[in-house]
């Protein structure tokens, strides 16, 4: 098995990010296994596609991404969340969640996502690397 999970979810409202996102994962080796544009979408693909991973947007036009962050780490305590905003100043609320790290969507890119994604990521070090 690889070093991350694979199967990986993006809930974003704006689509150009999750085509970026998408782009970005594919190209590291994750399987994006769907797309939602809000909190509500968002839930219910979970229930529907099972991924190991998510990419969660904390700022969505149905819902609080923290309140979602924390309903799917409620349910399933492996799912790896990792919490993204425009905005770096929301990083304070990932480990008040269960997120696995925060990372500014303008630094995504340059991520370890593979480690950050991981179900049994280091907490320590996914912390660290969200600034």
């Amino acid at each position: 098995m690889p070093p991350y999970s694979q199967r990986v979810l993006i809930i974003d409202d704006h689509a150009s990010f999750r085509a970026v996102t998408r782009e970005l994962l594919e190209r590291r080796g994750f399987e994006v296994v769907g797309e939602a544009d809000g909190a509500r979408a968002g839930l219910e693909t979970v229930a529907a596609v099972r991924p190991d991973a998510v990419v969660l947007d904390v700022n969505l036009p149905d819902g609080n991404g923290i309140d979602v962050c924390r309903a799917l780490t409620t349910l399933n305590p492996e799912l790896a969340v990792l919490l993204v905003s425009a905005d770096p100043r929301n990083g304070r609320w990932a480990s008040d969640c269960g997120a696995v790290a925060f990372v500014p969507k303008a630094r995504l890119a340059s991520a370890d996502l593979g480690r950050l994604l991981r179900r049994d990521a280091d907490q320590e070090v996914a912390r660290r690397a969200t600034g």
